[in-house]
C-alpha cells in the first residue's frame, strides 16, 4: 500500500511542470539525510517531501538513510555538512528534544547551535496499550488504581532507554505517583513481540505500530498521549482528560546545517509547508497514523526548545543517564 501510494504520488508530481527557483537554488542534486532505516514511517515522510521538492525546484532530492545509535549518526552527519543548502535532513523528537538532556556535552551535535529548523511536518500520536490477558483495566483511572495497588509489579516496554516511549512511561508514573518496571528493547518491533506474548504488560508507542493489534483485539488501547483526542479515532480518550497536561507525542521536521543562507531556508520552508497543507498529503499522513502540520522555522525552533525543557524535567526526575 505504501509503495503503491508513493509511486502514484511520484507520477502525479512528475506530470507537473517543474518550477525553477529564479535565484538558481538548488544548482545541483540535494541529499536528504534520514537517520532511520528505509521503509519506516519517517522514511516515507521524507520521501514524500523529497519527491515534491524535486519537482518544484527542478533538481534531484535524493534520500540517504543513515541509521544507527538512535538517529545520532544521521543527525551528526547532517550537522557537520556544508551549510550550502545541498544537504537537508529529517529529525525527530529523540534527536532534538531528548538526546541533549540524556548525553549533555558528550552528544556529537547540539541542536540549537548546529542545526536550523526548516519546517515541522508531522505529529505522530503515542498510545497507551495493555495486554488484555495481563491487565484487566480498560480505562486510565482503572489502570492507575491497579498500578497503585500493585507497585513495581507491572512492566512497561519501550524501544530503548531515553526514547520517547520510555519517557512517556516515566511521565505517567511521575504524574500518577505509581511505580512500574521499565523493560527497554533495541527497538519497537522486539518490544511488541514480548507485549503480545505477555512477557511485558503495557506500553506507550506510535499508532502505526500498535493499531493493527488493537483492531484484532490482541491489545487493548486505553488512551492516546496527545493533548486532546486524536483524529485517527475520536472515540479514544486522551490521557490528558484524566491527567491534565500529559503529552507524549513523536514529531518530525526538516533541518539544515547552521550557517545555511536564510533565503534557502525560507524557500525550502515555504515549499515544504505548502506540500504539507495539500489535502492529498493530509489524507495520506492520516492513513499512516500521523497528523500533517506545516510549522515555519521560528515557531518550530520555539516548540523544540519547549519540548527540550519539558523532557529534561522528566529525565532529571527519573535520574535517567546515558554514557
Amino acid at each position: 500500500m505504501r509503495s503503491m501510494w508513493l509511486g502514484l504520488l511520484s507520477a502525479v508530481l512528475l506530470a507537473t511542470s517543474p518550477v525553477l527557483a529564479q535565484d538558481g537554488y538548488p544548482s545541483k542534486q540535494v541529499t536528504v539525510i534520514v537517520p532511520f532505516a528505509a521503509g519506516g514511517t519517517a522514511d516515507i515522510f521524507a520521501r514524500m517531501v523529497s519527491n515534491h521538492l524535486q519537482v518544484k525546484l527542478g533538481k534531484p532530492f535524493v534520500v540517504e538513510n543513515v541509521g544507527g545509535a538512535g538517529s545520532i549518526l544521521g543527525v551528526t552527519r547532517l550537522a557537520k555538512s556544508a551549510p550550502d543548502g545541498i544537504t537537508l535532513g529529517l529529525a525527530s523528537t529523540s534527536a532534538l528534544a531528548i538526546n541533549p538532556s540524556l548525553y549533555g556535552p558528550k552528544l556529537s551535535y547540539q541542536p540549537d547551535k548546529d542545526l536550523i529548523p526548516v519546517a515541522q511536518i508531522s505529529v505522530v500520536p503515542n498510545v497507551l496499550v495493555v495486554n488484555p490477558n495481563k491487565i484487566n483495566a480498560r480505562t486510565v483511572p482503572e489502570l492507575i488504581a491497579y498500578l497503585k495497588a500493585n507497585p513495581d509489579k507491572v512492566s512497561f516496554g519501550s524501544a530503548g532507554v531515553g526514547t520517547s516511549q520510555h519517557l512517556a512511561g516515566e511521565l505517567f508514573q511521575q504524574m500518577t505517583g505509581t511505580k512500574m518496571v521499565h523493560v527497554p528493547y533495541k527497538g519497537s518491533s522486539q518490544m511488541l513481540t514480548d507485549l503480545l506474548s505477555g512477557q511485558i504488560d503495557l506500553a506507550f508507542d506510535n499508532v502505526p505500530l500498535l493499531l493493527p493489534q488493537v483492531k484484532t483485539g490482541q491489545l487493548a488501547m486505553l488512551a492516546t498521549a496527545t493533548p486532546k483526542r486524536a483524529d485517527f479515532d475520536p472515540q479514544v480518550p486522551a490521557v490528558a482528560e484524566f491527567l491534565p497536561g500529559f503529552e507524549a507525542v513523536a514529531w518530525h521536521g526538516f533541518f539544515v546545517p547552521a550557517g545555511t543562507p536564510k533565503p534557502i531556508v525560507e524557500k525550502l520552508s515555504a515549499e515544504i509547508r505548502a506540500f504539507m497543507q495539500q489535502p492529498e498529503t493530509v489524507q495520506k499522513m492520516a492513513e499512516l497514523g500521523a497528523t500533517a502540520v506545516a510549522v515555519d522555522s521560528e515557531p518550530f525552533a520555539a516548540y523544540i526548545a519547549a519540548e527540550t525543557a519539558r523532557w529534561k524535567k522528566v529525565i532529571d526526575a527519573a535520574n535517567i543517564k546515558l554514557e
